[in-house]
């Protein structure tokens, strides 16, 4: 501490530009810092300050330690300002920015909700890059890589894709053996709003690429309706597996060429590497991760879900997930 205690006084002085004006705010006396400041010399080996009859001036060594020692108190600053902050019940505003798919993910944020009812969510759901700084997002949700130094980034959750329809849609246009089989079906696709490309269906045969070319019966920028409209037994989808796995467990929709398929995605959290993390961040961050790494990632469906008539199945309410 009387290392840094010298760095405080140095900094004092080589703001207020003499002894006497860092004596003032310090609430010591001028011949104290000056002597600091000597003994701090003698220590680095290098003059900090050009004295004269009338001012101080910084030596370029002087410059050099001054620029370092902002850093560090910043660092320090932070560090308490964290530590004071965790000690906090988690409360107040929380901004964020989730992907379009995000909303497939609301089961977990309203579990969110009433773990902390005392955060209020401000979602932004968009397929948008979005500046997280500018923008003043508190955190944002993404899949793939973030390449942003001003950002801290932690890895939520991977996920799987599959294809999938429904028992109805499977017993009348048959199960598809093969990615070739695909040209024969109602394929329902998804388009990046951000670039108004198709999404790939990650059919491979070994390493080859073999999912292009498909039907596009139906087109969406989202990811919902292509869901309902699988579950109805308008054709067949590809969506990330913690989209649909409650339907898969219950029997509402079957996944298909499950040997063929080959991704896997990654969310991401990021928020701005200068910023305290507050604990309603931490907390966010924290339950999202365990949220995510406790979904279930392997394909089940009922042993009988093929064989339940179409009729046992309902699309009268466009639902996320079903209970």
């Amino acid at each position: 501490m009387d290392s840094l205690s010298a760095l405080n006084v140095f900094v004092h002085v080589a703001e207020a530009g003499s002894f006497t004006g860092a004596a003032k705010k310090l609430g010591v006396s001028a011949s104290a810092v000056g002597k600091t400041i000597a003994r701090l010399e003698a220590q680095v080996d290098a003059r900090l300050f050009h004295r004269s009859t009338r001012a101080i001036a910084l030596t370029g060594e002087g410059g050099l330690l001054l620029e370092r020692c902002r850093r560090i108190f910043a660092e320090v600053s932070a560090a308490t300002n964290e530590l004071s902050a965790s000690k906090e019940a988690p409360r107040g505003r929380l901004r964020l920015s989730l992907p379009l798919a995000g909303m497939l993910l609301m089961p977990i944020l309203s579990n969110f909700m009433k773990a902390y009812p005392d955060i209020q969510l401000d979602l932004d759901f968009t397929d948008r890059v979005v500046d997280v700084i500018e923008e003043g997002f508190d955190a944002v949700v993404r899949t793939g890589e973030v390449v942003d130094s001003r950002l801290v980034t932690r890895k939520l959750g991977a996920f799987d894709h599959v294809v999938v329809g429904s028992p109805g849609y499977l017993d009348r246009m048959g199960v598809p053996q093969t990615p070739e089989d695909l040209s024969r079906h109602l394929c329902l696709q998804h388009r990046y709003p951000s670039t108004g490309k198709l999404e790939r269906w990650p059919l491979y045969r070994d390493d080859r690429f073999v999912g292009g070319g498909l039907p596009s019966t139906v087109i969406a920028s989202t990811l919902e309706p292509l869901i309902y409209l699988a579950e109805c037994g308008q054709g067949l989808t590809c969506v990330p597996l913690f989209a649909v796995q409650r339907q898969i467990e219950s029997g509402v929709l079957i996944p298909v060429l499950v040997p063929f398929i080959k991704s896997s995605g990654m969310f991401r959290v990021v928020w701005p590497s200068n910023h305290c993390l507050t604990p309603r961040v931490r907390v966010f961050v924290d339950f999202m991760a365990a949220a995510l790494t406790a979904s279930p990632t392997t394909v089940s469906p009922p042993a009988d879900a093929r064989r339940a008539p179409a009729s046992a199945r309902n699309c009268q309410v466009p639902g996320l997930v079903r209970a």
